[in-house]
């Protein structure tokens, strides 16, 4: 028979002679044409080759050739945009980590407050870490046959992937509970919950994944673990992302309502008040931006609205990270102050080295030091002694 074939779109599975296969249209044919459903065929022939496509993608896939919108203005388009979505996520891994030397080195920010931040930190840059580890496995090697893709490497990768984008959004979550235990338990120590929040933060992704792994290594082991998945498959990753979300939305609206309430009370007057609204005022932009809007594509197939997905999604989403590290760290008046502060020691320092510096070679190069080198030196040389002693010896 015919063996799997990767025809550069569309990967054909193996075939006995005189067999017809049929498989539908490529996912991204449809948001050139916005036709969906429509399939390809090919026919095994008496040679064991595989016939050509019938009807051919321009028709069968409602393609139309002379369309300004062809396979290779969409391969420039995705390229221009693999270029855009890795310079965000170099650009927020490159922040992130700056972030956390920050938060790590100066013993003034060690608190849950900001531990909780470092958490967050380092669950987007695994995500950027994790996006690219998927770039170079699958798609380094434009000839690669993708039928016969379905190493422990690649589906590794995948899973990867998959648990850092868990972890991203559980951490988001963290940040929007442990607000709102902050407005809610104000005069309990938040030491007592850091624990229960790393736990959930990393230990319910993990979960998830463990489930996740085991389904499709007995439900649908195919390819690498990046093809379209059943209803089951899906919803395990799908579903606890979107309960997160909603969680976050309901505690944005709540938190709101609190703050509101205590503005109008003026029960948080004070530095109280000032801690809770910066963090407030941070969390606030991150639970809309960050979240939200993935409601909107969540009860849609993934074919719905390719295009907007990217740029929310990819676009928008590899910036991400740049953004949280701006709004919990670089534009934080504390880490501002303690920077400064810092900056000043340095300065100081150096001054101080420079004018100890500077004294110790004028004391070197003075005239008064020079001859009393020399004096020095008349009194311990070896010659100067003997020949004192030889004048001795002469005058008795």
């Amino acid at each position: 028979g015919c063996t799997r074939d990767w025809d550069g779109l569309t990967c054909w599975p193996r075939a006995t002679f005189g067999e017809v296969v049929k498989v539908p249209c490529p996912r991204f044919f449809e948001e050139i044409t916005n036709i969906h459903g429509s399939f390809l065929q090919r026919n095994c022939t008496q040679e064991t080759y595989w016939s050509e496509p019938f009807p051919p993608y321009t028709i069968a896939c409602g393609f139309d050739e002379g369309s300004s919108k062809g396979p290779e203005d969409q391969k420039s388009y995705y390229s221009a945009f693999w270029r855009v979505y890795t310079a965000g996520y170099a650009a927020s891994v490159t922040s992130l980590i700056t972030a956390l030397i920050v938060f790590a080195a100066f013993r003034k920010f060690h608190c849950t407050r900001n531990y909780i931040h470092m958490h967050l930190f380092v669950s987007f840059i695994l995500r950027a870490i994790a996006v690219f580890t998927k770039d170079a496995v699958l798609f380094a090697d434009e000839t690669m046959d993708h039928c016969l893709m379905s190493t422990v490497a690649c589906k590794a990768a995948v899973a990867f992937f998959q648990f850092s984008i868990l972890a991203n959004f559980f951490w988001l979550l963290i940040e929007g509970i442990y607000l709102q235990t902050l407005l809610l338990l104000t005069f309990v120590s938040d030491k007592q919950y850091v624990w229960w929040f790393i736990f959930t933060g990393w230990g319910a992704p993990t979960a998830v994944m463990f489930a996740w792994v085991l389904t499709r290594i007995l439900r649908q082991n195919t390819g690498c673990w990046d093809d379209d998945e059943n209803g089951v498959v899906l919803w395990i990753i799908k579903g606890p992302i979107l309960l997160t979300v909603l969680i976050n939305f309901i505690i944005f609206i709540n938190v709101i309502r609190i703050l509101v309430h205590k503005l109008k009370s003026q029960e948080g007057g004070g530095s109280h008040s000032s801690h809770f609204l910066r963090l407030a005022k941070s969390t606030l932009l991150l639970i809309p931006l960050f979240g939200v809007h993935y409601i909107v594509f969540a009860f849609f197939p993934e074919s719905t609205g390719l295009e907007a997905r990217l740029y929310i999604e990819l676009g928008l989403g590899s910036f991400q990270g740049f953004v949280v590290a701006l709004l919990y760290c670089f534009s934080n008046a504390e880490v501002q102050s303690e920077l400064k502060k810092q900056l000043c020691k340095w300065q100081y320092q150096e001054y101080l080295n420079f004018t100890h510096k500077q004294r110790t070679l004028s004391r070197e190069n003075s005239p008064v030091n020079y001859v009393t080198q020399l004096s020095l030196l008349e009194k311990i040389s070896p010659k100067r002694k003997t020949s004192m002693y030889q004048n001795g010896v002469t005058s008795v």
